[in-house]
């Protein structure tokens, strides 16, 4: 994590589980047994085929591999795209106050995210504070997935930001890395709670515990 800065102009949101829990498992529930799905997953390497899709690969492309590298697996692979609605929970608990707060304090905010072009307009509806963000950066439009350096060179060209005035939120200590890399005030979400300390150390408007119901 990245020593606090003098200036916060914008924040940055990752969104799967920073804003919206994504759990892969759940489109199977009621379908398949998870050991079958768990099973499935090691022998197409489906963080592989995940990673594709986040980085431009169409659904399309990714049932093609799968189907011709493995097509006993294809079916499985057609459950988990088809139902993919299904695999987003819901807000993750105490984020949606936090961006609330930032965006009635007039933060700019904003979003860059992993995720394939077809199925993001899913992220939304299953989070309703990602409609807060001003935009969302998603890696599956623009061909360019993080944690590559040009993913986020391009966020500061689109969007007119200075890296060193922009805190970036994400779960991934990796994509944390590579933003800190290329100069934004990086910091890893573990928690609400946590994230409001480090929102407030570096003198953003929210408050220390989220507010009572």
């Amino acid at each position: 994590m990245s020593a606090p800065c003098c200036q916060v102009d914008a924040v940055v949101f990752d969104l799967g589980n920073v804003l919206v829990v994504w759990d892969a498992y759940l489109p199977f529930a009621g379908r398949m047994e998870r050991s079958e799905v768990e099973a499935c997953f090691r022998q197409i390497d489906f963080l592989a085929v995940n990673q594709h899709l986040d980085a431009g690969w169409s659904l399309a492309q990714a049932r093609a591999d799968v189907r011709g590298r493995f097509p006993q697996h294809a079916a499985t692979l057609d459950i988990y795209l088809d139902n993919f609605a299904d695999s987003l929970v819901g807000p993750v608990p105490g984020t949606a106050e936090v961006v609330g707060e930032l965006a009635a304090a007039g933060v700019r905010l904003l979003g860059l995210s992993n995720w394939a072009a077809e199925t993001f307009h899913h992220a939304e509806p299953a989070a309703p504070a990602i409609g807060l963000l001003e935009d969302v950066l998603v890696s599956g439009k623009v061909g360019l997935a993080k944690p590559d350096p040009r993913i986020f060179a391009l966020l500061a060209e689109r969007y007119g930001l200075e890296p060193g005035r922009t805190l970036f939120v994400d779960d991934s200590p990796v994509n944390v890395r590579a933003a800190a890399s290329a100069g934004y005030v990086a910091v890893l979400f573990t928690s609400a709670d946590a994230l409001r300390g480090d929102l407030h150390a570096r003198g953003l408007p929210v408050q220390i515990s989220a507010p009572s119901a």
